[in-house]
């Protein structure tokens, strides 16, 4: 029998696309006002027009993160809430990622190529298009481990981009174009460092997204949430320890220490929601931690909403983040309140035998002692008890009202249903506790209750970016190994040099592979005859190019040359030539790379800030060089990895 489909789900379905149609058609009107705004944020040089267009690309761009939101979860919405209020999980703050414009990096890099390599550019066009694809990809990441892959796979390509294509001394000529992720507003830079910024804060926000998207009514998801703000928490930290001078406020110090607070505090709330999870027993004890896990949860949000209302911070964060930070700190003040009420009024008085262990977990549970009767009495009272979890309840009170009237100062977070279910449903309970324990009979004025002593089970971790986890292969690994073929080394033109073997050999001693290197000329032999020079790399044997060979696999190629000698082509350093300076980088390579690294550093920091003062510094990225540098050996006679041939 063929069943037909419910009429009911039909209209709703429909519902949901004729929303979805409206906020896709508003999506389209605010991208139309946002590039207006923007081509006259380029084109104007009046300081009052620029400080208002500014205001109204920040008022788009939120405009436009709220419908996407809501895009998202019209795209997610399948009876999402339940309605036990327990299982409701408040709403989390995910972060937008950082627009960018596309790039076109084809005639650029070719340029350099066939420039700075005198390779032809156009055989290079492959790798170019693979690049610029990858990065097309990155601008819109899925929002799932493909997706954070996919940016740490382009983040570890722009190593080697870096490497390759962006010499110390001068600048590609190209811009990279970002979007403020909180305010819309456009920057743009020369310094990849930019770019690879960028990318790493877009890392962090869909961290944030992850774990925004969680069930965290179950302990997996929870589990995951906690990683994921973890995460997101790591990236952010890690951005403002490697970067200087960004040039969006996104990237501010400033901004950064709120947003990696405002992570930890999300993960510190995710802990308060595991442990209400897996809280078996109602014993005293596991309530007085549920208190002082609350009261944590409170501080860190308390801790939060005072750096977003720092002077440098205020007027950029959304009005609906500041307000939900300042709701919760009330919100989970009210529950510590709450919590140390039930353990106080819902479990039985300690025995004699509970007594040390009550005793001792009271001692450190308030901020000060309550006044009243002593800590024994109080603990084996029954209307001690009472009095005391009433004046908790009479402060659980306070705080969850003051706690909606936050919430009802902001129109966007009005809109959110679930917050203020779960501000009500709270609000009712500690309500519905206090008439069950208040007495008509009670006489006594209600004291203030001390506040609870801040204590988490488990201390959020800062969980640095693992770039390592994504593998990636140099793309333009053919222009030969980066410890001579890249952007910061200098050659004089490949020499093509015909050489005849001798009764004594060529007459030059090689070391090292990819690429292998004369480490030795004999005065007088064939070597030296023919004009190779210590120093020398050698590129390619007979016409077979022979940058990434092994040192064996060359010497192979040169044995086998007969009676009419062999074709070789080498390339000399600039700045290495002859032994005195070859013997000096020696020295320098195997005093550790740290040396040459902070000039390298210094030179191009100079050089930026010379350019302009809102100029990123650069990464400060530890060399990835390979182990076998060529000139990890002092030059001495023949080594053990040197032979005479």
């Amino acid at each position: 029998s063929q069943q037909g489909c419910d009429p009911f789900a039909q209209t709703q379905r429909s519902k949901l696309q004729h929303r979805r149609a409206r906020i896709n058609q508003q999506i389209n009107k605010e991208m139309r006002m946002r590039a207006g705004a923007e081509n006259l944020f380029r084109a104007t040089s009046n300081h009052k027009v620029k400080e208002t267009v500014a205001l109204e690309l920040s008022y788009v761009n939120s405009n436009l993160q709220l419908l996407k939101e809501e895009l998202e979860e019209l795209n997610s919405s399948v009876d999402v809430y339940q309605n036990d209020s327990e299982s409701i999980s408040v709403p989390m703050i995910p972060l937008g990622l950082k627009e960018t414009k596309e790039l076109d990096l084809l005639v650029p890099l070719k340029d350099l190529i066939s420039e700075h390599y005198g390779e032809e550019g156009v055989l290079f066009e492959k790798e170019i298009k693979e690049f610029m694809e990858l990065r097309q990809a990155m601008r819109t990441p899925s929002r799932n481990e493909a997706g954070l892959e996919l940016l740490m796979e382009y983040y570890n390509q722009l190593y080697f981009l870096d490497s390759r294509f962006f010499p110390p001394t001068k600048s590609l000529g190209v811009f990279f174009h970002w979007y403020d992720s909180l305010t819309g507003v456009p920057s743009h830079q020369r310094a990849l460092a930019f770019e690879k910024g960028s990318v790493l804060f877009n890392i962090g926000a869909l961290h944030t997204q992850i774990g925004a998207r969680q069930d965290r009514a179950s302990l997996p998801g929870l589990n995951q949430a906690i990683d994921a703000f973890q995460k997101a928490a790591g990236a952010f930290n890690y951005l403002k320890e490697n970067f200087s001078n960004a040039p969006s406020l996104d990237m501010s110090t400033a901004s950064l220490n709120m947003l990696v607070r405002l992570m930890v505090a999300q993960v510190q709330e995710c802990v308060f929601e595991k442990m209400t999870l897996l809280r078996s027993q109602h014993n005293f004890l596991a309530r007085l931690q549920l208190a002082q896990e609350a009261a944590r949860v409170e501080d860190v949000y308390l801790l939060v909403h005072q750096t977003m209302t720092q002077a440098h911070v205020k007027d950029y964060v959304p009005f609906s983040w500041t307000t939900m930070v300042h709701v919760k700190s009330e919100h989970f003040k009210a529950l510590s309140h709450y919590f140390a009420a039930i353990a106080l009024c819902d479990c039985p008085a300690a025995t004699d035998a509970e007594l040390p262990e009550q005793e001792k977990a009271f001692i450190q549970f308030h901020v000060t002692m309550p006044e009243g009767p002593s800590l024994r009495v109080l603990l084996q009272d029954p209307e001690e008890r009472r009095k005391l979890g009433k004046a908790h309840l009479k402060k659980a009170i306070m705080k969850h009202e003051e706690a909606m009237r936050i919430h009802g100062l902001c129109k966007i977070l009005r809109k959110m249903d679930i917050l203020q279910e779960v501000l009500s449903f709270a609000h009712k309970r500690s309500l519905s506790k206090y008439s069950e324990i208040d007495h008509e009979e009670d006489f006594f004025e209600t004291g203030d209750a001390p506040d609870i002593h801040p204590k988490t089970h488990q201390k959020p971790e800062i969980k640095s970016p693992n770039f390592s986890q994504v593998k990636v292969t140099d793309l333009f690994h053919r222009l030969g190994p980066l410890s001579v073929f890249s952007a910061k080394n200098k050659w004089y033109p490949a020499r093509r040099v015909h050489l005849m073997r001798g009764e004594n050999g060529f007459g030059f001693t090689l070391r090292g592979d990819s690429p292998v290197l004369i480490a030795g000329v004999i005065p007088g032999g064939c070597a030296a005859e023919a004009g190779l020079k210590e120093g020398d790399y050698i590129i390619s044997v007979n016409g077979k190019d022979c940058k990434w060979s092994k040192h064996a696999e060359v010497v192979q190629l040169l044995k086998s040359t007969g009676e009419e000698g062999v074709e070789i082509t080498v390339i000399t350093l600039q700045g290495s030539e002859g032994p005195r300076a070859a013997d000096k980088k020696a020295a320098a390579m195997s005093s550790g790379s740290g040396m040459l690294k902070s000039n390298k550093e210094n030179s191009r920091k100079s050089l930026m800030n010379s350019k302009s003062a809102s100029t990123l510094l650069v990464w400060s990225k530890k060399s990835k060089r390979s182990k076998k540098s060529t000139y990890g050996v002092p030059f001495t006679a023949v080594g053990d990895n040197e032979a005479m041939y």
